[in-house]
């Protein structure tokens, strides 16, 4: 079963869907406009994703869109009647806002991506915390091609890709396939265009099953000893393992395991 509320699209253009099974699926439906990141549509993901922040139903969010673009970053049409300093700091720190409440998310994120993602929709790829492309699929950060430097799209990308790709991306603009996105790890699957709900659901499934305890412990901890130096890493971790082991979860896995039985979570 399904519930979905839906956002008028004069408002921002983000649907949002929950499954029984604790897949929540963010929808960006502003196809006409390829879902382009405008003030209101930025506003609107980051309610939906305090929502979910919030909801201990969701297990797992997969970030999908309509039409022919995944996203093709900020509407610059918004951006050219603004022309306005103040309202590009603020835009450009509500973005920064939204992509970091992603990764700061207690349930992973999953892109699925059609079309083409470029700019600030290429860095949403990037800054999610997987993502499964359809095998059409595009990315760019191409800004450069308009005089505009992908700054901040930047920021996500550097962090998923090697230094030298990352800046080949963002010096010439140039689009890469869903092929040479994954070899770069910017995807982790690239799948056949019809397949690509189907695959990004079976990842999201795979994912849901599992303790959710220790996926959210898991998750967090990934992205804190990331940045970390090594001696720090090691100890954080270490900690990590020690909470997770003692959590009712963790001896549940124990417990199954030397007993050769399915585990049954309790997310505790």
């Amino acid at each position: 079963m399904t519930s979905t509320t839906a956002v008028p699209a004069a408002e921002a253009g983000v649907t949002r869907a929950v499954t029984e099974d604790g897949i929540a699926t963010l929808t960006l439906a502003r196809p006409t406009r390829y879902n382009t990141l405008t003030s209101a549509v930025i506003a609107d993901l980051s309610a939906h994703l305090a929502a979910i922040a919030a909801d201990p139903a969701v297990r797992v969010v997969i970030l999908a869109s309509t039409g022919k673009a995944f996203s093709t970053g900020h509407d610059l049409k918004e951006m050219n009647a603004a022309r306005n300093e103040a309202f590009y700091r603020q835009l450009f720190a509500d973005c920064s806002r939204m992509m970091q409440s992603i990764v700061a998310l207690p349930q992973p994120v999953i892109a699925q991506v059609q079309g083409i993602a470029t700019a600030a929709g290429c860095q949403l790829v990037a800054t999610c915390d997987l993502a499964v492309a359809a095998a059409s699929a595009r990315f760019a950060t191409n800004g450069i091609q308009n005089g505009l430097y992908c700054a901040t799209p930047s920021v996500a990308l550097s962090r998923v890709v090697q230094r030298k790709h990352a800046l080949e991306m963002l010096l010439t603009g140039d689009f890469i396939d869903a092929a040479r996105a994954a070899e770069m790890g910017l995807v982790n699957h690239v799948v056949p265009d019809a397949e690509l709900e189907t695959a990004t659901r079976a990842l999201a499934g795979r994912i849901a099953d599992k303790s959710q305890f220790a996926i959210r412990l898991g998750k967090a901890s990934f992205y804190r000893q990331v940045n970390q130096g090594l001696d720090s890493a090691y100890r954080g971790t270490s900690e990590d393992l020690v909470c997770n082991l003692l959590a009712e979860d963790g001896q549940e896995g124990l417990d199954a395991f030397i007993a050769k039985r399915p585990p049954v979570w309790r997310d505790r």
